[in-house]
Parts: C-alpha cells; structure tokens; sequence
C-alpha cells in the first residue's frame, strides 16, 4: 500500500481548522496506516496553531507543523519537500479554508493506479467570477511561458507521485509563489502521465481569505519575471 502525505497550507484558518483535519483524518486512515495528515502552519496571528496542537493526540496520524510567514507558495513547497525527506510514495496537497471536498478523494485514489500525477479540475469555482478570471489569466501564463495549456493550473486538489513533484522542485525558489502552476506546466511539457479529474470548488467556509485583490496583483507582476527564469531553466532541461 502507498504512503501517500496529505499536506494541507494553514494561515489564519482558526475559524476552519479544527473542521478541515475532522473532515480529512478518516480519508487518511482509510488511505493506510502509514499515510499522514501534515498541516503547515505559515505564522498564524490567530488560534490555528494551538487548535491543531491541541488535537494531534485525538489523531494519531496527524503531525501539525509551524513555521514563519511565507506565503502560501512557498508554504505549499516547504511540504512538498517535507513528505519527500519523510519518504512519501505519494503527496496530496489540498487547502485547509473547507472549499474541497473529502469525499472526492477516492477517485484520485483510483486513477493513481494508472497515473503518476492525478490533477483537479474546477469547471465551477465557488469563489467567484474574479478567481476564475484570475485562473484563466495563470493559465494564459502558462502558455506563454511553457507553451502547454492545462485545464486548471492552480487547483489545491492534486495527487502526484512524490519522485514526478522532486523532479522539478529545484527549478523554483523555495519562496515562489505559485509552485503548483509550474508544477502542471512541467507535468504537461515533460509528458508525465497526468490526468486531470473535475472537483467541486466550495466558497471559503469560514474566515477571511488573506489573498485580497492587492495582493493577487502583486503576485501576478511578479509571476511574470518568476516565469520568465523558471521557463529558461525547464528549456535547459529538456
């Protein structure tokens, strides 16, 4: 049986957290006894670490971590190399906000047999018309950088097979902000066995996302530069 690491990002999500490792935890424990639940807490200012430390000797397969504020990029590569160092055969990365759905899980589970890398799809993001314009412009990215067009770049709904992810983390900064783009770009252009499955796509559950307008900008003008240096190294590769 696969080893697999969920890996879940953690930033002010008191109002979420102690719901989103309830809802998750069965998923693991069914997944193997040697699978984990390990979520990252990016220097919450609010309850979220002491909640998931309160809880780690109710869920023994759950190993709470806590780090200083990064981003939630560089958040998500911090535990990608993490379940690498700690011997993952498969990493699933989700979000801890309560916007995906545990029980989707299993057909992912299903199509890992057949695929390295069993990516999510939102056809329909609860989120809203500006996240999704956001996405198509991420995607547009994507195709101008790498030249692959993807069904859905960023999506937190993602199992890989951990040795696919180590391929290509090296060609990111540990503090890029948007490593699972880069990551279904290279799945694409090095012709991984990849496939891409939908998933339901909630509203945020409970909380303030931390992610506002001002900072998507941010984030977007420096993407453009970060891929431009990312796009040279995969060239390189090849």
């Amino acid at each position: 049986m696969s080893k697999i690491y969920f890996v879940l990002p953690a930033y002010n999500e008191e109002a979420n957290i102690a719901e989103t490792i309830q809802q998750w935890y069965p998923v693991v424990e069914k997944a193997g006894k040697d699978c984990r639940l390990v979520i990252a807490n990016d220097g919450s200012k609010d309850k979220t670490f002491e909640i998931m430390e309160g809880l780690k000797e109710k869920y023994p397969q759950f190993i709470p971590l806590t780090k200083p504020n990064q981003g939630h990029g560089p958040t998500v590569i911090y535990l990608y190399r993490y379940a690498i160092e700690h011997g993952a055969d498969f990493i699933f990365q989700t979000d801890s906000d309560g916007q995906t759905n545990p029980q989707e899980f299993a057909q992912f589970l299903e199509a890992s047999s057949r695929y390295d890398c069993v990516m999510g799809c939102r056809p329909v993001r609860g989120d809203g018309k500006d996240r999704k314009m956001v996405e198509n412009v991420l995607r547009t990215y994507v195709w101008l950088f790498f030249h692959v067009w993807v069904p859905d770049a960023n999506a937190p709904f993602r199992l890989m097979k951990a040795s696919v992810v180590e391929k290509y983390l090296d060609l990111m900064p540990k503090d890029f902000n948007l490593p699972n783009a880069v990551l279904a770009a290279c799945f694409s252009k090095f012709h991984e066995s990849v496939t891409y499955i939908n998933i339901t796509f909630k509203p945020r559950q409970g909380g303030v996302n931390s992610i506002n307008p001002k900072k998507i900008f941010k984030i977007g003008w420096k993407a453009i530069s970060d891929f431009w240096k990312i796009s040279r190294k995969v060239n390189q590769k090849k």
